[in-house]
């Protein structure tokens, strides 16, 4: 059984930086690409970035690119998302996600195991 378990959401002000973790386990964690989504209040769930198995590739929604940066350590089978110049739209419970294979992929069906999801609050 996959788990992760997302660690690192807070309050901060605008402008400010947070640093999100993803502790896997239960799954080869070197061999699979992994995402970040987010889902704000009202809102559907949406795609934030993705990173390959070796963590050489990466991509990213429009809205984060140039600010957020995803990264892996997969010594410690752990995911990062370093989050800067944040913006009180970034308000969202934000979550870490598996792929089963080394696919870049944005849909949200292509993820098959999630994490209860960290809160980030953005404050104006």
């Amino acid at each position: 059984q996959v788990q992760l378990v997302e660690s690192g959401g807070g309050l901060v002000q605008t402008g400010g930086s947070l640093r999100l973790s993803c502790a896997a386990s239960g799954r080869t964690f070197s061999s699979c690409s992994m995402g970040w989504f987010r889902q704000a209040p009202g809102k559907e769930r949406e795609f934030v970035a993705t990173i390959s198995a070796s963590g050489g590739t990466t991509y990213y929604a429009a809205s984060v690119k140039g600010r957020f940066t995803i990264s892996r350590d997969n010594a410690k089978s752990t995911l990062y998302l370093q989050m800067n110049s944040l913006k009180p739209e970034d308000t969202a419970v934000y979550y870490c996600a598996s792929t089963p294979n080394n696919l870049l992929r944005s849909r949200i069906t292509a993820y098959d195991y999630w994490g209860q999801g960290t809160q980030v609050t953005v404050s104006s």
